[in-house]
């Protein structure tokens, strides 16, 4: 690297009158649309709310829209309560959760054992006889929640605020964006969903403080620190699980039962097992207010208690309190700090869930608002302020460092894991080698400092550079991250103007399970990387050194004396060998003996270079 640091069917949009923004909390399970200030319920019947936040429903009055989508033969498409109910019996041409698909690629998707893919670059699943791209899948569900807001609002929708988890990286988002522009929305901004939830509660309450937001759903669980004031939403910290949620306990329910009813889960169909898992689902909502629950399927049943239920989901509920201490480390924090929980997801509804956060962090947690609601909620008020004005702010944060390769293969974060967006960072490189012209810029992602441990985003070339000795030219190197959390970065050689940039859009996403990944092994590596780090950079100065030396010796072989040149020649083999090693304190000694043994050569040179420019002088004061 030559761098060096220094809907439902059969609704149709209405007629356009005054179009609207709304808010719009894209799940994994379940999706809403709300829409904010008074002025946009024309229903008498609606009541006065004032200027707030307000979920909308459909036509059959359910504000919940599931985000499954079902492609018939026929090439019908079904979205919603119909999709659900056909993959609750196990029927083929069923797609749901396809949130945890937005921005990957095929190699990624091949972990998701209950699809089946396409071949060819572009990720498509098979369902109904056709191949759909995630993108189109969401688009679906969208389009249904655009049909669902013009239908309760008499007005045409073509704005919308839409919600997005923290960890989504910029493929995810920019698939977001995409799939609302094929369901005919504009997106106004894309908003992190902790971020949205204390949006609501902030402007609702008035509240200041640091606020943690525990978001457990159907299928991720989530954590998010905030910092509230004075309009200021600034996230500390994230953290999460995207292989734990609500369905988690569904899955444990369902085999306790089949186990009590005596049933072998391998004797049944894929509907049949469907079938159990959505009793178990049911039988969980019924404890949310109910001692025990009945769970009854082909002649058989077994009762489900409350006990035997928080034994099960125990373990889970457990995992998510470790992934809250963790957060809470990572942000510098205590306990104490934290001024309120607010509980976000479905899932927070099982007394358990609810225990234990308050258990854990000292405190009832905050169910105000509606927990599947919040997202959305806070969603709308954001539509709100950005289409009609407001002094909020909104303060996310990168959840993996940004940075590039220098030489030795290191990685020099520019843009800190946790740095609030939006922001604009530069750092100023250097050339390492007499006359270079181009630089090869390499963008990585991640927290280790190797850049063979971390991941890949982007590369491209900085060209123009005039040729200079290596360490004089000055090229300035910009991350700039949008509101969005989309990447720009450009290079440019500050004395000719020379300048390139590039949009890192990955070809796939960082699946957000990855980014758990990557954050977790920097933290169980921290002491050899960084060993291994000052390892690289004591061989890299060692190669600088000798490449300077002997770039000085060939310019200036008159000043050397020979027994001079024969002991710096004998010390930089020494010095080359040893930096093979990975004797680091050998490097940094040999290093210093290779800078004594060309001391005298070095004073020489220095005072030749002064003693020529002496002469320079006194000629320019003849003339």
């Amino acid at each position: 690297m030559n761098l060096l640091q220094i809907h439902e069917p059969g609704q149709t949009p209405l007629p356009h009158q005054d179009a609207l923004a709304v808010g719009i909390d894209l799940g994994t399970t379940n999706s809403l649309v709300a829409v904010a200030s008074a002025s946009y319920f024309p229903s008498p019947s609606m009541g006065e709310r004032g200027a707030h936040a307000e979920v909308l429903h459909n036509i059959h009055g359910h504000a919940l829209v599931p985000s499954v989508v079902y492609y018939a033969p026929d090439g019908s498409v079904e979205v919603g309560y119909p999709a659900k109910a056909r993959g609750d019996r196990g029927e083929a041409g069923v797609i749901a959760s396809v949130k945890r698909l937005m921005g990957r690629g095929t190699e990624d998707a091949k972990k998701f054992s209950g699809y089946d893919f396409a071949t060819g670059e572009a990720l498509r699943v098979k369902a109904g006889g056709r191949a759909v791209t995630p993108v189109e899948v969401s688009a679906e569900i969208l389009k249904i929640l655009k049909a669902n807001a013009e239908r309760a609002l008499g007005r045409e929708v073509r704005q919308a605020v839409i919600t997005v988890p923290a960890y989504f990286d910029d493929a995810a988002r920019a698939a977001t964006k995409d799939a609302a522009r094929l369901a005919g929305l504009e997106v106004l901004r894309l908003v992190n969903e902790p971020t949205a939830a204390a949006l609501a509660y902030g402007l609702d309450k008035g509240v200041e403080g640091i606020y943690a937001v525990y978001d457990l759903g159907g299928g991720t669980f989530d954590i998010s620190l905030l910092k509230l004031e004075k309009g200021v939403f600034q996230v500390l910290s994230t953290g999460g699980d995207t292989q734990l949620g609500g369905d988690d306990f569904d899955q444990a329910i369902a085999a306790w039962a089949l186990t009590g009813m005596q049933m072998d889960e391998k004797t049944l169909t894929r509907g049949q097992v469907a079938s159990v898992v959505a009793l178990a689902r049911e039988a969980k909502h019924a404890l949310t207010e109910k001692k025990s629950a009945v769970i009854a399927y082909n002649g058989a049943s077994v009762t489900l208690e409350r006990e035997d239920f928080d034994e099960l989901t125990m373990p889970y509920v457990e995992q998510t309190i470790s992934v809250c201490e963790q957060a809470l480390l990572d942000a510098n924090l205590s306990i104490p700090d934290v001024k309120g929980v607010i509980m976000v997801g479905g899932s927070t509804r099982v007394k358990l869930v609810h225990d234990k956060v308050r258990e854990f962090f000292g405190k009832a947690p905050l169910t105000d608002v509606n927990p599947d609601e919040v997202v959305a909620i806070g969603a709308a008020i954001q539509a709100q302020g950005l289409t009609q004005g407001s002094n909020n702010l909104l303060l996310d944060v990168i959840p993996l460092s940004l940075g590039l390769e220098t030489m030795g293969g290191l990685t020099q974060k520019i843009i800190q894991r946790n740095t609030p967006i939006p922001v604009s960072v530069s750092q100023e490189f250097t050339t390492c080698q007499d006359g270079q012209t181009g630089m090869q810029i390499h963008v990585v992602q991640g927290e280790r400092e190797m850049v063979s441990h971390s991941r890949s985003l982007a590369r491209f070339e900085l060209t123009g550079i005039p040729p200079l000795p290596a360490g004089i030219a000055r090229v300035r190197v910009t991350f700039t991250v949008d509101a969005d959390g989309l990447l720009t970065v450009s290079a440019r050689e500050k004395t000719t103007g020379a300048q390139a940039a590039v949009h890192v859009k990955p070809s796939y996403g960082l699946p957000p399970e990855e980014i758990e990944r990557m954050l977790t092994e920097s933290m169980k590596n921290a002491q050899k990387d960084i060993a291994e780090r000052l390892l690289v950079e004591a061989r890299v100065e060692a190669e600088r050194a000798i490449v300077e030396l002997e770039s000085a010796m060939k310019q200036d072989a008159a000043l050397l004396e020979k027994a001079e040149k024969t002991r710096i020649d004998r010390q930089i083999a020494v010095l080359r060998n040893v930096a093979a090693g990975d004797d680091r304190d050998h490097i940094d000694a040999e290093l210093a003996q290779l800078s004594r043994a060309a001391q005298n050569f070095a004073e020489r040179r220095m005072n030749s270079k002064i003693a020529q420019m002496l002469v320079g002088t006194k000629a320019v004061m003849e003339n």
